[in-house]
């Protein structure tokens, strides 16, 4: 039988506790930086870490310190520190005892908060339901979706496409990765999917949120919806275990698979996989849909160009725009890096954002430039410098299937239209849980040939 993940610390005073524990009895310094306490930094680095990650590196290189809040955190940025972290030396960084453990307790055990025999046993189980085939056949239900929505592209028609593509890409979701028909699913499903998310999201942003667990607090009612939720995802695996299999969906996986001694999983362990999935299938696929018609807005031009394709903006934008935009993790035993020491029990944090925008890696960072994502430019990267779906065995397990939707939608939209900025509109970064645009994303329908980029080929 698989072990189940470490108990974590519960609450935030006894998590507090732990780190300061941990910072006491380090035996060895942590690097240069800012590590004096400051409540000032903490806000602001809540507010845009990613300039803060940014000016560390400028000011003190690829490893320094930031104490964020209570603790120190160690930046560890540029493609050597990708891969020290994600690859060559993956064994000792944790990713559940990391800063955001907190997600273990609202998230559940899924792929997402675990490490060890317990992830590597559930990543094995579920990585039948993204092979190739059945990304293949999940594409004629991602058309269909996105089909039946692109009626709402009428010329000068404005849409938030932020909300839009949301909701195409929960659809597609629930139907290709749980079976689930959303037209019939009871909307209540739906109303705690979104209450969720919105919660989720309120308290990742709100450190002064997170602090307070009492009752009447935005952490009472997170805790609340997905009490709702919970009571929907219980019933649908019930559901599931009563009908005896035939699907071939990921949650029918979940439901007809055992572990090592031939036992079914707890549905508890199911809950928590779908729970995490669910929300990391459509919010990245939904940011990144929205970053690249941003893009394609601020430069039209290269919607017509015959020498991009749909799969280069795609990784320009993840490289802009990387969801999951930091890697939080906690160092098992001191180590060094870049000859620098670090102590062992230390927050560590490596960034696809910061190491995606550093000017000696990448020139001109700023600029969005599918043209880097040549055959030729790709094949001259170095490791760890691209890594918008992280790395080594912690590599985005739903990669190829949410790269499959964007496709699907970027063409569809292409076929028929343009997508330009409203006047006067000004972009918000929000950056938690991922990188997305606060307050959605309005945009202008403009009536339009198909572009070059769809017939382009290298």
């Amino acid at each position: 039988m698989i072990e189940s993940p470490p108990t974590l610390p519960e609450g935030p005073i006894a998590t507090i506790l732990g780190d300061l524990r941990n910072e006491r009895s380090a035996t060895v310094p942590f690097p240069p930086g800012e590590t004096s306490f400051s409540m000032r930094r903490t806000q602001s680095f809540m507010r845009d870490p990613m300039s803060w990650m940014l000016d560390g590196y400028e000011r003190f290189g690829p490893v320094y310190t930031l104490r964020i809040f209570h603790h120190n955190v160690v930046m560890m940025l540029g493609p050597e520190a990708n891969h020290h972290i994600l690859v060559s030396h993956a064994h000792n960084f944790s990713w559940r005892d990391g800063h955001l453990r907190d997600l273990a307790a609202l998230m559940g055990d899924g792929l997402l908060t675990t490490d060890g025999p317990y992830h590597r046993a559930h990543r094995k189980m579920m990585l039948p339901a993204f092979h190739r085939e059945r990304i293949r056949a999940a594409t004629a239900v991602i058309e269909n979706e996105v089909a039946r929505a692109m009626g709402a592209f009428e010329p000068g028609a404005v849409i938030d496409l932020y909300d839009w593509a949301r909701n195409i890409s929960l659809r597609v979701a629930m139907r290709a990765l749980f079976g689930l028909d959303p037209d019939r699913v009871d909307t209540r499903g739906m109303d705690a999917a979104d209450e969720f998310e919105r919660a989720l999201s309120f308290h990742a942003q709100n450190i002064y949120g997170q602090l307070a667990r009492g009752p009447g607090t935005p952490y009472s009612r997170l805790l609340k919806s997905r009490a709702r939720l919970d009571a929907l995802l219980y019933e649908e695996i019930d559901r599931r275990r009563d009908d005896g299999g035939g699907k071939e969906d990921l949650l029918s996986l979940l439901v007809q698979a055992t572990d090592e001694d031939g036992e079914p999983l707890p549905t508890e362990q199911i809950r928590d996989e779908v729970m995490t999935l669910m929300f990391a299938a459509h919010d990245t696929t939904t940011s990144t849909i929205s970053f690249l018609f941003l893009e394609l807005a601020r430069n039209p031009e290269l919607a017509e160009d015959p020498g991009i394709t749909v799969d280069m903006l795609l990784e320009e934008t993840l490289r802009m725009y990387p969801p999951a935009y930091v890697g939080p993790r906690l160092s098992r035993e001191p180590f060094e890096f870049a000859g620098i020491p670090v102590p062992g029990r230390a927050h560590i944090h490596y960034s696809s954002y910061a190491s995606h925008h550093l000017p000696d890696v990448w020139p001109e960072p700023e600029r969005f430039d599918p043209y880097r994502f040549t055959p030729e430019g790709k094949a001259a990267m170095r490791k760890g410098q691209y890594v918008p779906f992280g790395g080594g065995s912690r590599t985005c397990i739903g990669m190829r299937f949410g790269e499959a939707e964007i496709r699907v939608i970027a063409r569809a939209i292409l076929e028929r239209c343009r997508l330009d900025t409203l006047p006067g509109h000004r972009l918000v970064m929000r950056t938690a849980p991922t990188l997305s645009p606060r307050g959605g994303l309005p945009m202008v329908v403009r009536r339009a040939a198909p572009a070059a980029v769809l017939s382009a080929t290298l």
